[in-house]
């Protein structure tokens, strides 16, 4: 019987400030059949979008991208924060709530025309991933999915996303 993946999920209230209740994943990724679980559940949502990638936001992203790019048989590009890849890059800015952030790719590791699929731990207010989709646009590809571990629903990320698919295994309200 597969495992109900919500309940390898713990809350941490106030982290990592007062107020915040954080969603810690640490418990489905000490259990083997859980992370398994949801490796294969996240690429079952992939498989359908005939990807040619899957680029994976960081850094928890990478946890759950790596082995859905192995079990589909795809290539995995990392989204990373500035000064963590070598060579050139294609890079973006984006907003947060108090300042800004940045992302790149590296270069000639997504074609033009392309069709990705961007895979995350954690969708809560869509900042994040909506420049990750906006990045994967910038070199020229279309973003066919966005999945997520966990989304956190009532913080409306959804809503700052476009793919023919957006998906999340758990969700809280």
């Amino acid at each position: 019987m597969a495992p109900d993946l919500k309940t390898f999920i713990s809350d941490i209230p106030d982290f990592p400030k007062p107020g915040i209740l954080f969603r810690d994943i640490s418990p489905l990724l000490n259990s083997p059949d859980a992370f398994r679980h949801a490796v294969r559940l996240i690429a079952q949502e992939v498989a359908g979008h005939r990807i040619t990638s899957i680029v994976a936001i960081e850094s928890r992203g990478f946890i759950f991208a790596a082995p859905v790019a192995h079990e589909l048989g795809v290539p995995l590009v990392l989204a990373r924060k500035p000064g963590k890849l070598p060579g050139s890059k294609t890079r973006i800015e984006y907003g947060l709530e108090y300042g800004s952030d940045a992302l790149e790719l590296k270069h000639g590791l997504i074609d033009a025309g392309s069709r990705v699929a961007i895979i995350d731990d954690v969708l809560a207010t869509g900042g994040t991933a909506r420049a990750t989709g906006d990045l994967v646009q910038k070199v020229g590809a279309t973003v066919a999915s966005y999945t997520f571990l966990v989304e956190l629903r009532g913080l409306a990320g959804r809503e700052k996303l476009s793919a023919e698919t957006i998906s999340s295994l758990i969700e809280y309200q």
